[in-house]
């Protein structure tokens, strides 16, 4: 206990102390929010990469569709190193960051704004983002105070409440350029950890064999007839476990506090290493929680009456299978994980909330100093509604999650690919994937009528489809904005070089 004491006080003093360095230079909302788009590929890589993995994959997703999915559970891991990662780079990176600088952009309601020339689709995205981003929020909470409570036995309420206030200090403080360099320090824990946490696991099974043996001895009930089906290449439910790698690799590419990370990189060069360095973070720490997870039925058993809370099979399986030197890696690992992406679902929804709905609704005379001290005021409220959510016992870590991702993204994720691609996409198809994004995961809230994961899935999907489809038969842009707009790309780029040779020495 001594021992994870002091791993946690040297985790909360860095912190602390890296969001009290950089708060000299938080004086401007440009500052605050975007770190004066001076941010490197290596600490852009992993801010993107932390953000995108918490406590809620690490425990929650990783424990449910271990058990759900067996050892084919990996292939979500690949799923966000490919998906997830490399390809959003590849494709989304250079174009975010040169049409986010071009229409000085800081937020997604302010490019969709820009983008599709309507002010009013800025306040829809804005409200949208605070309020969804607060259940995966709590989501976050949640995975990490269950943790928490099994490492120091500290009831999970107090857990929550000490990791909101450790939270709101250096984001308020230190605001982007605190969280990214956090991230940074995170993210090699949870490298370390990771395979730290899967070698231990491995060993205790008899090595990869024995693990596999052990997870070839048990039948799915969804698929009686398979025998070792946990043990298979694509499990008991490969149409489930597609859903599942579409909800949480392609997702991505329509969160804003995901695409947020490609308006901050220093330039373009630099998006090269970053693309490298984040599908390797990713496909360590994404692939190795699902492998991890996915032999919970060798350490975990479901109640007599065959059910199970998804939500402490991680923890179990941690505590009955790790020395305590090592659960006190996991323990900041996880809180490394978590502190991260709370950060960054921080900023994004106070920012986009004060920028895009506040300044354009009520002040629009907002000066920059009062902009700042608003964000600020607004990281304090989000963290403390997502507690109060979380604090409910009885909402699971991948519900919440599922719901935010997948509202968010089948909502954005059309608008915002097209956006960037497509000179004839329109306003109008923009504000077809808003509806049928927000209709289809709320319709299925209320109803129940699937699991949010496959409506998430569905409904990114359909927002692919339905922004050129409306956009087909509805108004145009103005030709002359949308040829300014994409002239950006077009920037000739002058290249230093030390000899060049004439056409005739060429010869």
């Amino acid at each position: 206990m001594g021992i994870k004491i002091l791993l946690l006080i040297a985790f909360f003093a860095v912190t602390v102390g890296v969001g009290l360095y950089c708060r000299k230079n938080t004086a401007n909302v440009g500052d605050f929010v975007l770190g004066g788009r001076n941010v490197g590929p290596w600490m852009t890589a992993f801010a993107y990469g932390t953000s995108y993995f918490s406590a809620v994959i690490f425990v929650g997703y990783a424990g449910q569709f271990g058990w759900a999915y067996g050892v084919s559970s990996t292939w979500i891991g690949i799923g966000n190193a490919v998906i997830g990662s490399l390809l959003a780079w590849v494709v989304l990176g250079r174009r975010t960051r040169i049409m986010t600088k071009h229409f000085d952009s800081a937020t997604m309601p302010d490019f969709f704004a820009k983008r599709y020339c309507c002010p009013w689709i800025r306040i829809a995205v804005a409200v949208i983002i605070f309020i969804f981003l607060v259940p995966y929020s709590a989501s976050v909470y949640k995975g990490l105070s269950g943790l928490f409570s099994m490492a120091f036995g500290i009831d999970f309420t107090y857990c929550m409440i000490g990791m909101a206030v450790l939270t709101a200090v250096y984001v308020i403080a230190g605001g982007y350029m605190a969280a990214a360099i956090n991230d940074m320090i995170q993210g090699t824990i949870m490298l370390i950890g990771i395979a730290a946490v899967v070698i231990v696991m491995l060993n205790q099974q008899g090595g990869l064999t024995g693990a596999m043996i052990g997870m070839s001895q048990f039948t799915a009930a969804s698929a009686p007839e398979m025998k070792g089906a946990y043990a298979s290449f694509f499990g008991p439910d490969p149409l489930g476990l597609l859903s599942v790698v579409i909800l949480t690799s392609l997702g991505t590419w329509g969160l804003p506090q995901m695409v947020h990370k490609f308006y901050t990189i220093k330039s373009e060069a630099a998006i090269k290493t970053g693309t490298i360095v984040s599908t390797v973070f990713a496909l360590i720490v994404a692939g190795g929680s699902y492998f991890h997870g996915a032999f919970g039925r060798l350490f975990v058993e479901a109640a007599p009456d065959g059910s199970i809370a998804f939500d402490d099979i991680v923890p179990a399986m941690i505590q009955n299978s790790l020395p305590d030197l090592l659960i006190g890696v996991v323990v900041i690992l996880v809180l490394s994980a978590s502190m991260s992406t709370l950060s960054s679902l921080v900023i994004a929804s106070s920012s986009t909330f004060t920028l895009d709905f506040l300044k354009p609704v009520f002040v629009k005379n907002m000066d920059n100093s009062s902009q700042v001290k608003i964000i600020r005021g607004l990281c304090g409220v989000f963290v403390l509604i997502s507690v109060m959510i979380a604090l409910n016992p009885n909402n699971l870590i991948t519900s919440l999650m599922s719901l935010s991702w997948g509202t968010l993204s089948g909502c954005f994720l059309g608008p915002f690919v097209w956006g960037l691609f497509w000179k004839k996409s329109t306003k109008m198809g923009a504000w077809a994937s808003l509806v049928t994004g927000l209709g289809i995961n709320m319709a299925n809230f209320f109803t129940g009528y699937t699991t949010s994961i496959h409506a998430g899935a569905v409904s990114m999907i359909v927002s692919l489809l339905i922004v050129p489809a409306v956009s087909l038969i509805t108004p145009k842009l103005p030709k002359q904005f949308v040829e300014e707009a994409f002239s950006c790309y077009d920037a000739e780029v002058m290249v230093a070089h030390k000899m060049a040779l004439t056409e005739d020495e060429d010869r």
